[in-house]
């Protein structure tokens, strides 16, 4: 199946939900956008559904790399914002004021925080999306994808992100009832002895919170307070026990159990759609490790990293600017070169999908590399998938490769 798809086929999916998802990505069209894309974006796809994410995420990763990101491409991110400081995932004419109904959402509002307080030099538009974040907190102290949604572990740990790299303090910023979100983040844990203490994820029918690996990465990462890129200690940590989730300091520390114990036997997690058979889920992996190496995993983190060098290369050329971005961000905090990430120049094949930066640290390049430009920077089919199987449940980090039904194992 082709993993691209037209902007109808997405909006289908979150239409009809569940059972119409396979039916609705039935069509093998390429996406094409009504007009051309902005100089300024990285990645080749239609960006309406995560333009800004995969150029935050571009961003900081280059900045994570020492890559000085051309200014047009910052220029681009800082013109998405809306008066109101929050970011929607996509808008096409940015001159046009946003309105009551422009969609702005967390998690596009909390990626670009992360890479413009990352950069430098930003902080009015910083400053004006941290303000928009806190003034759509809800009540238990979380964040749902769109204002007003419930409270999801993805959104709430991109925020608490978002929050720590822009020099605010998350057990600070308290909803009117003096809920932080490290007092949301144990309500979206699951038992010891039925789930592992993973980070549940809504069920689109029945709202019922089931396991999920990408929403425990999330989480981990929010219970720990920490952002996309992460630097392991330099010694590593035991394995934690599970225990009841009384504080988000534990229910990171159970959530951590719940990845090592899923990535143990093959080193990777798995997703699958339904009358599918299981297949490797690169970017919930790669997640994965971030989240492991932040909580002192090393072992296990360097383990699952070393898989990902062997086994992302064709998945990463799919599913663009994004992808390779989470390869850099799992690279950084296992201290994996990315400039030879299993014989790949992450890096340069990252700065081939837009605008060529400003500058780049003088390495050696992997000129061998010929695959750089063949990225679509779109939308796979295994995130619009996990769109339909959560509509109206709130749908997390908006990314490619992202399967938000994934059991993790």
């Amino acid at each position: 199946m082709n993993v691209r798809r037209s902007a109808a086929a997405l909006a289908a999916v979150v239409a009809l939900g569940t059972a119409a998802a396979p039916a609705a990505l039935a069509d093998d069209a390429e996406p094409s956008p009504s007009a051309a894309l902005p100089s300024g974006l990285y990645g080749k796809g239609d960006p309406t559904f995560d333009g800004v994410f995969r150029q935050s995420y571009a961003l900081l990763a280059q900045d994570a790399t020492g890559v000085k990101p051309a200014a047009k491409a910052v220029d681009w991110l800082t013109g998405q914002q809306c008066a109101s400081g929050g970011f929607a995932a996509y808008r096409a004419d940015a001159e046009e004021p946003c309105a009551a109904k422009t969609p702005v959402d967390s998690n596009s509002t909390a990626a670009a925080v992360q890479a413009l307080a990352a950069l430098g030099g930003q902080k009015k538009t910083v400053d004006k999306a941290v303000s928009w974040l806190k003034s759509v907190q809800n009540q238990d102290g979380g964040w749902g994808y769109n204002p007003g949604r419930p409270s999801d572990a993805n959104s709430t740990g991109i925020v608490i992100g978002a929050l720590a790299a822009a020099g605010a303090k998350p057990q600070a910023v308290k909803s009117q009832q003096g809920k932080s979100p490290y007092d949301a983040l144990p309500k979206l844990a699951l038992d010891c002895a039925t789930d592992g203490g993973a980070f549940g994820l809504a069920d689109a029918k029945s709202g019922k919170l089931t396991a999920n690996a990408d929403a425990t990465a999330a989480g981990v990462l929010g219970g720990l307070g920490k952002g996309l890129v992460v630097t392991a200690p330099k010694e590593g940590a035991k394995a934690p026990k599970c225990a009841p989730a009384d504080s988000a300091e534990q229910a990171a520390a159970n959530g951590t159990g719940y990845l090592l114990k899923a990535l143990g036997k093959s080193g990777h997690l798995t997703s699958s759609l339904p009358g599918s058979e299981d297949k490797p889920d690169v970017g919930n992996t790669a997640d994965a490790v971030v989240a492991l190496a932040a909580a002192g995993q090393t072992e296990q983190a360097e383990k699952s990293a070393k898989w990902l060098a062997e086994n992302s290369a064709a998945w990463a050329r799919q599913s663009g600017p994004a992808a390779y971005a989470q390869l850099i961000f799992a690279a950084h905090a296992t201290g994996m070169d990315p400039r030879d990430f299993g014989g790949a120049d992450l890096v340069k094949q990252l700065n081939a999908t837009g605008p060529a930066p400003q500058a780049v640290e003088d390495v050696k390049k992997d000129e061998d590399d010929k695959d750089a430009k063949d990225d679509d920077g779109g939308v796979s089919v295994w995130w619009i998938v996990g769109v339909g199987l959560v509509a109206g449940a709130g749908i997390g980090f908006l990314l490619s490769g992202r399967n938000k039904k994934n059991q993790g194992a």
